[in-house]
C-alpha cells in the first residue's frame, strides 16, 4: 500500500526524486521548500524549481522560515504522514520534526558517505580527483549527513565530467533509488547500515575566492578544478584582450600534449600549459555572454601562441 510522504526539497536535483515518487503511486501529503527568491532581468520572485513542479501536481505547497516553531511542528503533524523524504531541502530539520513521521525521515545525499558530508559533495568529489560519486538514502538523525544509510548507486566520475553531467547523472540514480528504498519501507524490509567512522571527510560550501584558476598546479588538478565548479560559480583566470586583461571562466576543457611556462598558451586552438602538463579549453564564457565553444571564442578573440594567461 503506498505511503503518505511528506516531500522536502528545493533545487532541480530534487525534482526528480518529488515526480518518480508521485509516478509510483505514493501520496504526498505536502511539498516543503525554500521561499521563493528573486530572479531574471526583472528581479522578479521566483518559486524554487520543486515548488514549480509541485504546484503543477496539485500538491499543497509551504515554504516556512523555521521549523523550530511549536507552530510548525504543528502544522507538519497534522499531514499525518508516515514518512518524509528529503533531497537537498536547504534547512536543518529539528528533532521534533525528525521524530514526527512514524516511519521516520529520510534524505537522498549525493556522495559517498561517510566521504563528502555537508553542502557541496558533487563539486568536493570531482576537485579531489575521486574516481567516483554516488547517491545514498539515509535515514537523518540530528547530526549533518551521519544517519544510517538504506542504499546506495554509484557512478564513475571520468576527466570529462562536469559538476553538471555528474549532477544530471544522480539526480536521475537517485530518483530510482529514493522510490526503491520507500518501497522497501513500505513494505517493512528496509535495511539500515551504521555509517563508518573511517574516511569522514566534509564538503564545505563553495566560496568563490577558489575559482581563480592556478595554473601552476598539474593539468589534471587544474582539469578537476574547473570541470567541478562548472558552470557555478565557474573557474576563470585572466586573458588579454584588447590589451586588457578580460576575466574569462573556462567551463569545459581537456586533458592536452605539450609543456610550457605555467600559463602560457601553447598553440592557436587555445591549449594552456600548466605545472605538469596542459590542458586545452573546450567551452568558455566572458561576462555578460554566453557560454561558447573555443572555435567561437577564439573567431571573435584571437589569443595568440605564447601569450601568457593571468
Amino acid at each position: 500500500m503506498p505511503l503518505r510522504l511528506v516531500f522536502m526539497g528545493t533545487p532541480e536535483f530534487a525534482v526528480p526524486t518529488l515526480l518518480a515518487l508521485s509516478a509510483y503511486g505514493h501520496d504526498i501529503a505536502a511539498v516543503y521548500t525554500r521561499e521563493p527568491k528573486p530572479a531574471g532581468r526583472g528581479m522578479k520572485l521566483q518559486d524554487s524549481p520543486v515548488a514549480q513542479e509541485a504546484k503543477r501536481l496539485g500538491i499543497p505547497v509551504l515554504t516556512p522560515k523555521t521549523l523550530k516553531t511549536d507552530e510548525a511542528l504543528a502544522e507538519f503533524r497534522s499531514h499525518k504522514a508516515d514518512a518524509a523524504v528529503v533531497v537537498a531541502y536547504g534547512m536543518i530539520l529539528p528533532q521534533p520534526i525528525l521524530d514526527a513521521p512514524p516511519l521516520g525521515c529520510y534524505n537522498l545525499h549525493g556522495s559517498l558517505l561517510p566521504r563528502w558530508r555537508g553542502a557541496a559533495p558533487l563539486n568536493r568529489a570531482i576537485m579531489a580527483g575521486d574516481a567516483e560519486s554516488g547517491v545514498m538514502v539515509m535515514k537523518m538523525d540530528a547530526g549533518l549527513d551521519t544517519g544510517d544509510v538504506a542504499m546506495a548507486e554509484r557512478v564513475a566520475i571520468t576527466d570529462a565530467m562536469t559538476v553538471t553531467d555528474l549532477h544530471d547523472s544522480l539526480a536521475r540514480l537517485g530518483a530510482d533509488l529514493m522510490v526503491r528504498a520507500i518501497s522497501a519501507l513500505e513494505r517493512g524490509g528496509l535495511q539500515l547500515t551504521k555509517q563508518s567512522e573511517d574516511g569522514v571527510t566534509y564538503a564545505a560550501k563553495i566560496d568563490k575566492a577558489e575559482a581563480r584558476i592556478d595554473f601552476a598546479r598539474p593539468a589534471q588538478a587544474v582539469l578537476r578544478h574547473i570541470h567541478g565548479l562548472s558552470p557555478f560559480p565557474g573557474a576563470w583566470c585572466e586573458l588579454p584582450i584588447e590589451g586588457e586583461a578580460v576575466r574569462v571562466k573556462i567551463l569545459r576543457c581537456a586533458l592536452a600534449g605539450g609543456s610550457g611556462p605555467p600559463g602560457e598558451v601553447q598553440d592557436d586552438q587555445l591549449t594552456i600549459a600548466c605545472g605538469d602538463g596542459a590542458i586545452r579549453v573546450l567551452q568558455a564564457q566572458r561576462a555578460g555572454k554566453q557560454p561558447m565553444t573555443a572555435e567561437e571564442f577564439l573567431r571573435g578573440t584571437p589569443i595568440a601562441k605564447g601569450v601568457r594567461v593571468g
